[in-house]
């Protein structure tokens, strides 16, 4: 169990995360909840360009603009909220997961129209399960091949939904 000396806030046990100062803290509570804000305006402008239409008659970007306005009124109640609560963590090479797995769903959904969904689907969850994972091989082979005809069955098949594919199935 660890302890932490009452007076210094700094853990007994050697090798645990020491906390960041709250200045640092703050900072990084702000870009955290920057993050979500940008991504939340730039999806209701996408939103809003999409046809808004009205509730009785609702378009295409109704729906993404409500979810987008509640996701910049929560991060910008973030940014105002943005003290340190002291479980903030330093920014560490693990942290890098986290944009590695970001940038893997860009790079999925732009592969995904051009190539299909087969491969790029294999070969994200082969990413995710043996880079950013470290699952051995044969239990990502395993949960990438049959998560990927799953989702085939379920999508093609049960739903009849056309998915873009290169391989004649």
């Amino acid at each position: 169990m660890t302890s932490v000396v009452p007076e210094e806030g700094v853990p007994e046990e050697e090798g645990l995360p020491i906390p960041p100062s709250p200045a640092y803290a703050r900072r990084q509570n702000i870009v955290a909840a920057l993050v979500p804000l940008a991504i939340g305006v730039i999806t209701a402008i996408m939103s809003w360009s999409l046809g808004v239409g009205t509730l009785s008659n609702p378009g295409p970007g109704l729906w993404p603009l409500a979810v987008s306005v509640a996701m910049v009124v929560t991060a910008a109640v973030l940014v105002l909220r943005s003290g340190p609560t002291g479980e903030e963590e330093t920014f560490t090479r693990e942290a890098l997961i986290v944009v590695v797995a970001a940038v893997s769903l860009v790079g999925y959904a732009l592969l995904f129209e051009r190539i299909g969904f087969e491969i790029p689907t294999v070969a994200l969850l082969v990413l995710w399960l043996k880079g950013l994972g470290r699952e051995g091989w044969r239990m990502t082979v395993i949960i990438s091949l049959g998560t990927t005809a799953v989702l085939y069955l379920l999508f093609v098949t049960g739903l009849g939904v056309s998915l873009p594919h290169i391989l004649p199935f």
